[in-house]
């Protein structure tokens, strides 16, 4: 198993899907993704953004980020528990994205899969 190390990031994230879209119109965004049936946003959250719709973001130690295997030990076991979950990849490293409200339980899952998490930004309940 390849163990990445990953830390709970303060911030919260919420997605949009413009269709038909090349590029936003603001450069508010944090990620984008372009597909054949539109362009997908990443943004940061506002404190005002429904709880359903938020994401939590956890990110991976950049220096093990082209280590075979290691998202997919990241991926399985979130995936196996029924924890959904979307990843942006950059050049070195990756943002694993999960349900706000899943958080506690994705970084309970990836801990006993043998990744070491820094969770201080749930809030201090959870170190």
């Amino acid at each position: 198993m390849s163990e990445l190390s990953l830390q709970v990031l303060p911030d919260r994230f919420v997605l949009e899907h413009q269709a038909g879209s090349v590029f936003p119109e603001d450069d508010e965004w944090v990620a984008l993704v372009r597909a054949p049936e539109g362009l997908t946003v990443l943004r940061h959250a506002s404190p005002f953004a429904p709880d359903g719709e938020r994401w939590a973001g956890l990110y991976g130690d950049p220096h093990r980020a082209r280590v075979a295997g290691v998202l997919a030990s990241v991926v399985g076991p979130l995936a196996e528990t029924g924890i959904e979950l979307l990843v942006a990849s950059t050049f070195h490293a990756d943002l694993v994205l999960v349900p706000e409200d899943r958080l506690e339980a994705a970084v309970d899952v990836l801990r006993e899969a043998g990744h070491p998490v820094d969770a201080k930004a749930i809030g201090g309940a959870r170190r």
